[in-house]
């Protein structure tokens, strides 16, 4: 057969597949388009779902009535002029897609104006490179894209469309997600007529929380902590929900890359191994997050639809988010309410390596950090033998100076232990109301963090095998050791290359005996090739110690004295995640005075 050239409908309808998935792929693409015309305000008009009319109007820059075709014509865009415009790309916009593809699939309409001109100027596009000569129209200063009748003309499309509510259901979640990229530019969605939400332009910082408040929910930010980091040329900051204000679907979890919203692989995986050990299972985190970088270290040219993002330096942005947000849910300590945010210091710190999802299960988004000059006070001299009865050989140092006089629970952020009910909680009262603790969840959570200071403390220690351990795995494995055997050494691992296809491990992670260590190797080699890096043995040395400490801990029915709850308490609150136990349920929550006097009707 001859080779020969596709017609430019053809050819804008094959780029229409890439763009246009269905009408939120429309909306996506339009709205972006007024971001970039520095519009403050951008009205979405809907109806049938999308499939009858998408109208979005804006009142950004415009375009000049000589750029109109131009416009509508494939490559050609008034936002990159070179490759290093390429390379630097700050715009949301820019390959010049869109607009043809959509008028290939639609019937468009394109209406604009510029602040100094008379009158707008109206064209029409069927996604060919003929168009009439602009026609004179009343449209006020900026630009109005009126697309009709989606998939008009390629009917197998239009079949794939789901039901009108649930095409709506998309566009109503992506305006959602694009209001809060842009807290500068107002928003008003109207389907079949009717307004569904009004998104007024702001700039206080309060404004900002009303509007995240409106989208994620008022509960979201009363259990949430605000964060803003910079290291290293990036930026973090938003909010991130307490591990116990959790989701079982990932639809709160909002990301943002130079203001684009993104999904991406690497992002996703550095967020997972920040909650791995606080977050219950099967459940997801909430957040709403920035990440701000110079345009030249992020290729946003890697997907049609410009949904997902590619990092020069990867490892880099992967390390910068899992410190960031790991810190972040470390420092949830007693001492703050929730609803007064935590804000980390913009210096990154140095990395350490069942509810509906609505209401929260525990208010326990604390920063407390004790003075230095002044230590924190114990009860009486007999609790150095308590902490000798609860931690063996690991009990902290009590400093004896500060036991002096007998404190009142306000010294405490968890107050002063007063039973321990069903031989289970810890009932502790503080100058806000009471606290209820579970010893078990709590001596876990203690005993965890200590056994994960004390591993990271040094090189991961290894034993070597009586017996090698001999594997075969594909030549590019193998050949993956030979490069990597400084990264397996760090890990604790002394294996080498005996053939094309054959590995030799003669020592492996202490952690690791009696464990399916061939499995462990599999995985760490496939992350290697994969990512360029793994975290394989952390999650399973993480594991085991976690086991270690829940078997170790206070079990349930152990009667406790007044003196051991309170050293419990005490350590409580200088534990990092103490207010989740390893397996990221709740291990404390607080009833406050406003909270009993509903239960008896006082004051009402």
């Amino acid at each position: 057969m001859r080779v020969r050239v596709l017609p430019v409908q053809l050819i804008n309808q094959i780029a229409a597949g890439e763009v246009v998935e269905r009408p939120a792929s429309v909306v996506k693409e339009l709205v972006e388009n007024c971001f970039d015309a520095g519009a403050s305000q951008i009205n979405i008009d809907i109806e049938q779902g999308g499939s009858r009319r998408i109208r979005i109007r804006d009142n950004g820059c415009g375009i000049v009535k000589d750029d109109l075709a131009l416009a509508l014509s494939r490559y050609s865009t008034s936002k990159i002029n070179s490759l290093d415009d390429l390379e630097h790309v700050a715009s949301m916009g820019f390959r010049g897609e869109a607009l043809p593809s959509i008028s290939s699939v639609s019937r468009l309409t394109l209406i604009s104006r510029t602040y100094d001109s008379a009158c707008a100027w109206r064209i029409n596009a069927d996604g060919s490179d003929q168009f009439d000569e602009p026609e004179p129209d009343s449209n006020p200063p900026g630009t109005t894209v009126d697309v009709e009748d989606l998939f008009y003309n390629t009917p197998a499309r239009r079949k794939f469309l789901k039901a009108e509510k649930t095409e709506f259901s998309h566009i109503e979640a992506l305006i959602q997600k694009m209001a809060l990229s842009r807290f500068d530019v107002g928003f008003t969605l109207t389907h079949n007529r009717n307004e569904v939400c009004q998104f007024a332009p702001v700039t206080a910082e309060v404004e900002k929380e009303q509007r995240i408040a409106a989208i994620c929910g008022s509960s979201f930010l009363e259990q949430a902590v605000k964060i803003d980091v910079e290291s290293l040329g990036l930026h973090l900051s938003g909010w991130i929900g307490l591990p116990t204000f959790s989701r079982s679907q990932q639809d709160r979890q909002f990301f943002y890359v130079n203001g684009r919203l993104v999904k991406d692989k690497l992002v996703a995986h550095a967020i997972r191994q920040a909650f791995h050990d606080v977050m219950f299972h099967g459940r997801h985190p909430v957040f709403v997050l920035y990440l701000t970088l110079d345009p030249a270290l992020v290729d946003v040219n890697a997907h049609p639809a410009k949904l997902e993002v590619r990092f020069r330096e990867g490892r880099t942005v992967h390390d910068f988010l899992f410190s960031a947000l790991h810190r972040a849910i470390a420092e949830i300590r007693p001492g703050q309410p929730v609803h007064q945010p935590l804000i980390l210091d913009r210096a990154l710190p140095e990395a350490d390596s069942s509810s509906n999802g609505e209401r929260p299960l525990m208010q326990a988004g604390y920063a407390y950090r004790p003075s230095a000059q002044s230590p924190l006070p114990y009860r009486v001299e007999e609790t150095i033998q308590t902490y000798g009865k609860l931690y063996g050989n690991t009990a902290p140092a009590i400093n004896l100076q500060s036991m002096n006089e007998i404190p009142s629970p306000k010294d405490f952020p968890l107050g002063h232990a007063i039973a321990h009910l069903h031989n289970i909680y810890i009932l502790a009262e503080t100058p806000h109301g009471i606290i209820l603790v579970d010893a078990h969840a709590a001596h876990e959570r203690i005993l965890y963090e200590k056994l994960k200071t004390q591993t990271a403390q040094g090189k991961v220690p290894s034993q070597p095998l009586l017996l090698p351990l001999q594997i075969t795995v594909i030549s590019a494995e193998a050949e993956l050791v030979e490069t990597a055997t400084e990264q397996f050494a760090e890990l604790g691992f002394e294996i080498n290359r005996a053939g094309p296809e054959t590995l030799v491990i003669r020592a492996i992670p202490v952690l690791m005996v009696n464990k399916n260590v061939e499995n462990l190797v599999r995985d760490v080699l496939s992350d290697l090739g994969e990512e360029g890096f793994s975290n394989r043995l952390q999650e399973r040395s993480q594991h085991i110690l976690a086991t270690i400490a829940c078997h170790s801990a206070v079990r349930a029915h152990r009667r406790l004295t007044v003196d051991e709850m309170n050293a419990l308490l005490r350590d409580m609150e200088h534990t990092e995640r103490s207010g989740i136990c390893n397996h990221g349920r709740p291990t404390w929550v607080e009833l406050t005075h406003a909270e009993l006097d509903k239960f008896f009707l006082r004051g009402q």
